[in-house]
């Protein structure tokens, strides 16, 4: 096949990429993700260090990636910044350690930022491929992210032509990028399934630089398998949604479903497709999982819209081969569509994501372990769970064989705060914390999420508090987490 562009080897391209400059490289999650090109910069970096000489890349992308970009940068110490989301264990590490500057960012405002030059100017665009026009129209893979912004704002541009992905994708992106205030209006997406933008990229064809060549599948960290936890956190979900159903707080036809990605998310939208009472429903979210394909071919999600397909290999496979089927039920967009607020809201979205930990005031800490050590970051969950009709964040109820309580007095870092936050579940039930006050919700959330281990210690702690208009206390907030980090067992905590 004749190709419009200059095809260059991995290395070629790698080495017109100079130390210090930026790049913003295609993904969303492994999904989509540049692979070929980001190994042939890790190599040479290895190479310049050898040689005693500095290499280091400032890397955007749109979210996380998978081992070929951010696994291989950070073992050769090639990352000297990284915006706005990770999740690679070497790059987390490097981070906590204080030797990459890293800026957790909500995901919706990630290509505003970059377009008002926030991150700094971007050198490079590397962006994977499932076709290439002669004019410069590039059809992207498995996820869209930030890739139309990098691409726009972008000195030059490489492109990974990943031959793994059929041209038959066309069709199954909608790409569109608002203008910047004071000129933006309204975003024309009043349905899940409305199309506002282009199904392809158009680059002007001088600032390509060459096409790299590859045939790569997707990177996928197999996801921890469900337990009856989950399952039970699932059955919960379903359970309160149909509750509101009934109460006529939820219309008959339902509302659109955004969700995380887990093994709890998994479970949650098991139980949405086996619940009887809820009927077939939408998706508006970020990212989409096996579980929501599976969903599709049954017929109980009716239509799915995200900016990345995060799915298994073979899953993706099957996609690809069934592209007119799956044409009519699932769209891409950038992420400041796909996370836009305005639309979130318009559509009534019922947010679902994860917490690593819940206070009793209703705060989420989704990103800091103990509140220093960086896990991933807040990702798109901040733009969902501010705008959302319904927000819910799930987690089980103890981790680390009950040494930790997930309901905590005060979290150690807040994502996301107690106004944001409306309803909690664990594997033990549902705190509806909407129209609570704070008493109210504290209570709540120990006598429907907490762990029976931990629901006496939890209430001594608002039991000292009862003369005072907050139950916060300053002695107390953090005993249960200095009793972990003093003994490795939350358990046993006495207040002051």
């Amino acid at each position: 096949m004749h190709l419009p562009f200059p095809v260059l080897t991995t290395q070629e391209a790698a080495a017109v990429i100079k130390h210090g400059q930026t790049v913003g490289f295609s993904a969303f999650t492994p999904a989509g993700s540049a692979k070929a090109i980001p190994r042939a910069i890790a190599e040479r970096a290895k190479t310049e260090h050898a040689a005693g000489r500095p290499y280091q890349i400032r890397v955007l992308t749109g979210a996380s990636t998978g081992e070929s970009l951010d696994g291989a940068l950070a073992l050769a110490n090639a990352i000297s910044f990284r915006a706005p989301w990770q999740n690679d264990k070497t790059l987390r590490a490097l981070i906590n350690a204080r030797q990459v500057p890293y800026l957790d960012m909500h995901l919706s405002g990630v290509q505003q930022a970059i377009r008002y030059g926030l991150l700094g100017p971007v050198h490079w665009a590397v962006i994977e491929a499932c076709d290439v026009t002669a004019g410069g129209g590039i059809v992207l893979t498995a996820s869209v992210g930030a890739s139309n912004t990098f691409v726009n704002r972008a000195e030059k541009v490489l492109i990974e032509l990943n031959r793994r992905h059929p041209p038959t994708m066309l069709g199954l992106h909608d790409l569109f990028e608002p203008q910047d205030p004071p000129n933006r209006r309204e975003i024309h997406v009043y349905t899940v399934s409305d199309r506002i933008g282009s199904p392809i990229l158009v680059v002007p064809a001088e600032k390509i630089a060459g096409i790299v060549e590859t045939d790569l599948a997707d990177e996928f960290c197999p996801l921890a398998s469900g337990d009856s936890k989950t399952a039970a956190i699932g059955c919960h979900v379903a359970e309160f949604l149909t509750a509101e159903m009934r109460a006529g707080r939820i219309p008959k036809r339902f509302l659109p479903l955004q969700s995380g990605i887990g093994a709890t998310a998994n479970a949650v939208f098991k139980a949405l497709g086996e619940a009887p009472e809820i009927p077939p429903f939408e998706m508006y979210s970020e990212i989409l999982q096996d579980a929501v394909i599976d969903l599709i071919q049954a017929g109980r999600c009716t239509f799915a819209s995200a900016t990345a397909l995060t799915v298994t290999p073979e899953i993706l496979d099957h996609i690809s081969g069934n592209m007119p089927f799956f044409r009519r039920h699932l769209i891409l967009r950038p992420q400041e569509i796909s996370n836009n607020p305005e639309i979130i809201r318009r559509l009534g979205i019922i947010s679902i994501n994860t917490a690593l930990e819940v206070d009793l005031f209703g705060n989420v800490n989704s990103t800091h372990l103990m509140g220093t050590q960086l896990m991933n970051g807040i990702g798109g969950s901040g733009d969902f769970t501010r705008n959302a009709y319904i927000s819910i964040f799930t987690c089980p109820s103890v981790e680390k064989n009950g040494k930790i309580s997930t309901i905590v007095p005060l979290v150690t870092h807040v994502d996301h705060s107690e106004h944001s936050v409306q309803v909690v579940v664990t594997e033990w039930g549902v705190a509806d914390l909407r129209g609570k006050d704070e008493r109210e919700r504290a209570q709540l959330i120990i006598n429907n999420c907490a762990h029976p281990d931990y629901r006496d210690e939890l209430q001594s702690y608002i039991d000292t508090g009862k003369e005072r208009h907050s139950l916060e206390s300053l002695t107390n907030a953090f005993a249960m987490h200095r009793q972990f980090l003093k003994t490795g067992d939350m358990r046993g905590t006495q207040w002051n």
